[in-house]
């Protein structure tokens, strides 16, 4: 039986650990919250934060393990890719993985081998990006530059908004650090998706449409993913090949990744991420469920060290959109109202992941999401009317908190 450390024990991390189970592994959770949900599924569990690396690495040299992963998560990516580096375990290059998740380093990285990436860079303090802003055409992008889930993420275009949007971006990083950019423009709808590569090569990728609401705090958080993706062939091959060339600088090795991305009215590729871990908010299942390619099993048979070499391209079938349930105001949550019709035809499956008395806030980042739901159309024309119907389809009912409960 290998052993698998599994950095972090969420909800959301749940299915991997599932699947390491159903694999034969022995599992090691560590996780700095005592009562996080995946203890249930594990052989043990040690209280330690999955970006604490010297103290994982020490944990993963005491008990000998096998592989280690951190699904779903930037949190731990470093951590795994340090740790398997030092016990020589499968992983893609800690000093790749260190600069796939801090922005500012990607970008630099961008610059340097000739992608097209926009004017960018990273400060520590509103007095350092004041002095500097002249140099950027607004709107800008404000971003923590080791934050996921869209949080702290703001767009500017005005100095006036600067430095609130500044200390809201430094609030969600860890290292206290973040990076300005100029806005790129959509052609066609933001991309999503995820990937996976095997010795290096992108072997699957299956890219998807992703739709922000505007309703929502954060304008940046996505709501509604669709499947298939609708750009031309020819532009999923551009991108294709964008983004191996990344994996082959970086020298990547066998291991799933998400993708944010964007194009230009030119037919540019805009790498905005290429995080080294599976997607969040049921990407992965979606996808499953689209091509039956189970990207999760093979995150954990990567992590083992496990055969891969059967994971081939496949092209979705069918319409598919994952929603997050999310709320346009804070207060308590009293319920969900789903259409008939809309439950027995087109839902395959949701979770709530709050219940009727809940305090509930705005999506300010995916963090603060009610719920998710995984749907099925017949036609590309049902999907279509019904995703822009949604909040008629699928109603949260959330209450105002009134002045005593403000106050606690």
């Amino acid at each position: 039986m290998k052993k698998l450390l599994m950095l972090g024990g969420a909800k959301t991390q749940i299915p991997a650990i599932k699947k390491a189970k159903e694999l034969g592994c022995y599992i090691i959770i560590c996780d700095i919250d005592e009562n996080v949900l995946g203890k249930q599924y594990a052989h043990e569990y040690y209280k330690i934060s999955a970006s604490n690396k010297e103290a994982v690495l020490k944990l993963a040299e005491s008990l000998q393990i096998d592989g280690i992963v951190c699904y779903a998560a930037d949190s731990g990516a470093q951590t795994v890719a340090y740790v398997a580096e030092k016990l020589g375990l499968p992983s893609h290059p800690y000093k790749s993985v260190e600069i796939l998740t801090n922005k500012d380093l990607f970008r630099e990285f961008q610059k340097e081998k000739h992608f097209h990436v926009p004017k960018a860079k990273g400060f520590n303090s509103f007095e350092e990006a004041k002095a500097y802003i002249h140099h950027f055409k607004m709107p800008i992008m404000i971003k923590p530059v080791d934050s996921s889930g869209s949080r702290g993420v703001s767009k500017i275009d005005s100095l006036e908004q600067l430095e609130e949007k500044v200390e809201i971006a430094l609030s969600f990083s860890s290292s206290k650090r973040f990076i300005i950019e100029e806005y790129i423009e959509n052609y066609g709808p933001h991309i999503g998706g995820d990937g996976f590569s095997v010795d290096g090569k992108l072997v699957f990728r299956c890219f998807s449409n992703e739709y922000f609401s505007t309703d929502c705090l954060n304008p940046f958080v996505p709501v509604l993913t669709t499947w298939p993706y609708v750009m031309p062939k020819y532009i999923q091959r551009k991108i294709h090949n964008e983004i191996q060339r990344v994996l082959d600088l970086l020298n990547m090795k066998t291991g799933s990744y998400n993708f944010d991305i964007r194009i230009d009215d030119n037919e540019n590729v805009y790498l905005i991420e290429i995080s080294p871990r599976n997607g969040g908010d049921w990407n992965p299942e979606a996808i499953q469920y689209a091509t039956e390619i189970d990207l999760i099993e093979y995150t954990i048979k990567a992590a083992i060290g496990e055969d891969c070499s059967d994971v081939k391209m496949v092209e979705p079938t069918g319409y598919w959109a994952t929603y997050v349930l999310n709320s346009e105001k804070s207060g308590v949550f009293n319920g969900l109202e789903i259409h008939e019709s809309f439950l027995e035809k087109n839902i395959v499956e949701y979770e709530l992941l709050v219940s009727p008395g809940d305090r509930v806030s705005e999506l300010s980042g995916s963090h603060k999401k009610i719920g998710l739901m995984l749907l099925n159309f017949s036609t590309e024309l049902e999907m279509s009317e019904k995703m822009f119907n949604l909040k008629e389809l699928v109603k949260l009912k959330v209450n105002n908190l009134i002045k005593n409960e403000m106050k606690i």
